[in-house]
């Protein structure tokens, strides 16, 4: 993701069309580096969102309003001195660079029209809000920056306002092929790496989908090019220019499932053609699409939203898969020194026999003797078995016996605690993969719940409102399974966790119905309702591919899946939540 100059362009482009001409409202500081203005146009009232946090700085449109501080901070104190009722006469950015300067008109304590800029410079932890005169000489600033935390610049009341030249960048709307040749190809760089250190405005993955519209490979070095790929490159890089010129911006979001990765304010063609129409919520949209938006504060706004959501998601289950990384270690290592000492049981039958030998040929012995030779009448074969000589033949057999029995008394315990900790094993693997398709906060309450179920989570005890303790009942969750339509209108669900799939396959699904499932891989159950009609080869393929991809398989190029109907599915006494035994597959 990257708030480049081009995206700022296609900001600026928009601000100038919704605001220009528009008189500012109401200004507030929703947080120490936020603002907030409500602008009076004549398509009604705007709210335009400012930020400048150094983790994520922003400037869009937006129609939600957030909830100020009761007393105002000095900043915005002084912007609603000056610039209250204020009319905006100019939006404009500086070439390509990641900076709105917004010219702001106003009357002022004498009745004169007055001029004020307010610069947003949208440039990461250096991200600032500045409020200038019009002689761009700062009269104050979002965030104070001295000498003694910059030796580039200055932000402080009285000073004169600059852009820092911190890059000796180029303007990518005025360059010629030339320059644009001699620069990029004397830079001994992977070329889309080439492309966005020479200009400004061109982040790594504009410079990527540039490279790719010429059919370029940008991750190779500019020494491996000829002129008439670099020429072919310059002439992509033009029709780039010419957009941010004419304001022909199509904002897209591009998505890996439904996950967002990047966006851009031209279309990210590296990620795929942008649809005709939009998805909704029931279509399969795996692998890597675009999202069209009508508008980049639209775009801004859904995207890091989005980003938010899945950020706090991640937050809010990193204890729940601490607890399961931890159960699921523990019991991996637990699984692995049980194989190692069933290893060692197979010795077993090798004692039995050389004990049974013993009572049949010990006879034969002679005292003091450290090995017999006998013909082991199972195989027909010699062999030879090793003797204590200070102990008889009989003792020695009955030795044998003793080794034997241990290790069968071993193998039988371990043979049961083996099947235990391996139901485990699978179980906690299953709670793992329902943990990376969460999309929703309430998809983690059942999680937790089954991980309280199974006793690696304490439910706390809640208390009544006469302080007495009582025990907290099993909470409601409002998570449902994914919901998918196949072309010619099957419906098909997929469970989110191991509560979910139990209940689709014994509760929901009915007898006829088809029930999917990666052959031995931890995966969901898929639900395809037939309604007791035979459905086509595409919805079963389409329905396939949903349990591979919600499978701890949904990387790999081949993944096979087993589907029978739901009558066939069973599951046994005592089985683990999403459990199940089934048979008449395919």
């Amino acid at each position: 993701m990257a708030f480049d100059g081009v995206t700022v362009a296609a900001v600026v482009a928009e601000l100038n069309k919704e605001l220009l001409g528009g008189r500012v409202y109401k200004i507030a500081q929703p947080e120490a580096d936020e603002l907030l203005l409500t602008i009076k146009t004549g398509d009604g009232q705007k709210r335009l969102f400012v930020s400048a946090g150094a983790s994520l700085p922003l400037i869009y449109l937006t129609e939600n309003n957030k909830p100020s501080p009761m007393t105002a901070p000095n900043f915005c104190m002084l912007l609603r001195k000056h610039l209250q009722n204020g009319r905006i006469v100019s939006i404009e950015q500086p070439g390509l660079e990641r900076i709105v300067r917004i010219g702001i008109e106003h009357l002022d304590e004498m009745g004169d029209l007055c001029r004020k800029t307010l610069i947003v410079e949208i440039m990461g932890k250096h991200s600032n809000i500045i409020f200038c005169d019009g002689e761009d000489r700062i009269i104050d600033s979002i965030k104070r920056v001295s000498a003694a935390v910059s030796s580039v610049r200055e932000v402080l009341p009285g000073k004169n306002y600059f852009i820092p030249q911190t890059q000796d960048k180029l303007d990518a709307l005025n360059t010629g092929y030339q320059t644009f040749y001699q620069t990029v190809g004397a830079k001994p760089q992977p070329l889309f790496k080439a492309l966005y250190m020479s200009f400004t405005g061109i982040s790594p993955i504009l410079a990527q989908e540039l490279c790719y519209r010429a059919g370029l490979d940008g991750e190779i070095s500019t020494a491996a090019f000829q002129e008439a790929q670099f020429h072919a490159l310059f002439l992509k890089f033009e029709e780039l220019t010419d957009c941010v010129r004419t304001g022909n911006f199509s904002p897209c979001i591009a998505y890996q499932g439904r996950q967002p990765m990047e966006f851009a304010a031209v279309p990210l063609t590296l990620y795929g053609q942008i649809p005709a129409g939009t998805a909704d919520a029931s279509t399969d949209l795996s692998g890597e699409h675009l999202c069209p938006y009508a508008s980049m504060s639209e775009l801004l706004e859904s995207y890091y939203a989005e980003k938010n959501a899945l950020t706090r998601i991640r937050q809010k289950s990193a204890d729940l898969r601490h607890v399961v990384q931890l159960a699921l270690e523990r019991n991996v290592k637990k699984y692995d020194l049980q194989l190692r000492q069933m290893q060692d049981t197979e010795k077993r039958e090798k004692y039995r026999v050389y004990g049974e030998l013993l009572n049949t040929y010990g006879y034969s012995a002679a005292p003091g003797a450290r090995s017999i030779d006998v013909v082991n009448y199972y195989t027909n074969e010699p062999l030879t078995i090793p003797l204590d000589e200070t102990l008889s033949a009989t003792e020695n057999a009955k030795r044998y016996f003793e080794k034997y029995n241990k290790l069968k008394r071993t193998y039988e315990a371990l043979s049961e605690l083996t099947t235990e900790v391996k139901s485990e094993i699978d179980h906690l693997e299953s709670v793992s993969a329902s943990l990376d398709i969460v999309t929703q906060e309430e998809d983690l309450t059942q999680i937790k719940e089954e991980l309280i179920e199974s006793g690696y989570l304490k439910r706390h005890d809640t208390f009544s409102k006469k302080g007495n303790k009582k025990a907290a009942g099993k909470p409601k969750s409002t998570s449902k399974p994914f919901h998918y339509l196949s072309s010619d209108g099957f419906h098909i669900y997929v469970g989110k966790n191991n509560f979910q799939n139990d209940k689709l396959t014994f509760k929901i699904a009915a007898p006829e119905d088809i029930w999917l499932h990666t052959k031995d891989i931890t995966g969901s159950h898929v639900i395809l309702r037939t309604g007791g009609v035979e459905p086509s080869d595409e919805t079963l393929f389409y329905a396939a591919g949903l349990a591979a991809k919600f499978s701890t398989a949904a990387e790999s190029s081949k993944v096979p899946v087993d589907y029978t109907k739901i009558k066939f599915v069973k599951k046994h006494s005592g089985a683990k939540p999403g459990f199940v035994n089934f048979f008449n597959q395919k």
